[in-house]
């Protein structure tokens, strides 16, 4: 009686469809239990009709105590409710992005989108253990917070239409007051066996039984807007998966049309990837849609490995103890990546520069004009970083060779091509930026 609320008069109408529903269990077990057709049809009916009975009489006496089955099973759960579930309390953490100790151009190129996600993003191919997505997962605890309507699926700015999603969008539209807090830059891992409905969204089952709507279901892509989308091993994913992904963080939206569904949403977001050269590559047409390629290798420096090492055996002992210690360290690159936003509108590429980059792209030979872009977003970022409004030729030497390395066309002769990747576009970068200090060396 306490767990229907301490009402008789409730209790007397509440408990018939739960009789029900427990005697129709019990008939449907013993259909499957007892292969004797008669014998299914006896007990069939013999449940029937002590459900019937059973069910009046607890219709006519309202006020009888609960049966000692209905009690069984609602008491436990009553108590249950009260105890607080041990994972609610537990505060997960990541190892801090601060202490990751060399890979530099992996570390570059994952803050350089942080603060421009607009480079296209960033795919990491290297060696098992290097920390690819370990230093992924870390990027969480250094950007910024950021606001979000409360209780939304889609992470909508409530000051930016084209990051709504379409039920904030009409309440604002409305004249309605949503309300909003903070929370943390959402990275969301794509698992590598999802669906294409489980990424892009689907038609929402449980509402269309019980309500017989068509509603839509937001997927991964959803969830991710706003922050960082996380594809481990990509190289191992279907291929049409990889051209929903990468369609919907070049266009910022994601738009399903499927079961009589039409919906549209944002879905800007970082796409950042790993892989590992050993399980295969990307087709040339989808290493063109990164902004960044990043190679990483095995640290071989023996004092990095160690300080590497002794830094995560101290946080694997005591978590909350690490990150405490390193807060400051994190609490700096926080408020480098928000400054940096802040001045990025505000930086310009010099015109000689901008030719450089286009003469460097056309003596490599990279198709469209991707490339260029990449190289000059990724050089005002990195300029922000170090909270300058001018890009300058040392930004360009950072940044050119992770925007262009990818878009290389392979030589099939060259079994070693792949490792000079990096030198031949710094090559090509110098002798445009100063063909005669290039040439010294060789003349003398």
């Amino acid at each position: 009686e306490d767990a229907m609320g301490g009402s008789s008069t409730m209790m007397g109408h509440s408990r018939v469809p739960l009789l029900l529903a427990a005697c129709a269990a019990a008939a449907i077990i013993f259909l499957v239990a007892v292969p004797d057709a008669n014998l299914n049809n006896h007990l069939l009916q013999s449940s029937i009709a002590a459900c019937h009975s059973r069910s009046l009489s607890m219709a006519r006496a309202p006020h009888t105590r609960s049966p000692r089955l209905l009690n069984s099973v609602m008491s436990p759960r009553r108590r249950r409710s009260h105890v607080p579930s041990a994972a609610s309390e537990i505060e997960s953490f990541e190892f801090p992005f601060a202490r990751i100790v060399g890979q530099e151009d992996m570390k570059l190129s994952l803050l350089l989108n942080a603060v421009d996600p607009k480079i296209g993003g960033v795919l990491i191919f290297g060696d098992r253990g290097t920390g690819k997505s370990v230093c992924i997962q870390s990027m969480k605890s250094v950007l910024p917070l950021i606001e979000v309507v409360k209780g939304d699926a889609y992470n909508s700015d409530p000051n930016d239409y084209n990051l709504q999603g379409p039920e904030v969008r009409a309440k604002i539209a409305a004249g309605e007051k949503v309300e909003t807090h903070f929370i943390k830059t959402p990275v969301v891992q794509l698992p590598l066996g999802a669906t294409e409905d489980k990424v892009c969204g689907t038609i929402n089952m449980e509402e269309a039984l019980l309500s017989g709507e068509k509603k839509f279901e937001p997927g991964l892509l959803a969830k991710a807007n706003r922050g960082i989308l996380f594809v481990d091993e990509m190289n191992l994913m279907e291929d049409s998966l990889v051209d929903v992904v990468l369609d919907s963080a070049a266009g910022g939206y994601n738009k399903v049309e499927r079961e009589g569904i039409s919906a549209e949403h944002p879905a800007r977001y970082i796409l950042i990837a790993t892989g590992h050269p050993d399980e295969g590559e990307l087709r040339p047409q989808l290493l063109d849609r990164f902004g960044l390629f990043v190679t990483v290798a095995t640290i071989q420096n023996s004092t990095l490995c160690t300080q590497m090492i002794l830094d995560r055996l101290e946080f694997d002992d005591d978590p909350e103890a690490f990150c405490n210690k390193v807060e400051g360290e994190q609490k700096a690159l926080r408020d480098q990546i928000d400054r940096a936003r802040q001045i990025l509108p505000s930086v310009t590429v010099p015109e000689k520069f901008q030719l450089v980059v286009a003469e460097v792209c056309g003596r490599l030979g990279t198709e469209g004009i991707r490339g260029d872009l990449a190289c000059m977003r990724a050089a005002s970022a990195a300029a922000a970083l170090e909270g300058r409004t001018e890009v300058t030729f040392e930004d360009l030497e950072k940044v050119v060779p992770l925007a262009l390395g990818h878009r290389l066309k392979k030589d099939p002769t060259d079994p070693v091509f792949d490792t000079k990747r990096k030198s031949l576009v710094k090559n090509a970068l110098r002798r445009v930026a100063d063909p005669e200090s290039f040439m010294k060396p060789e003349l003398a």
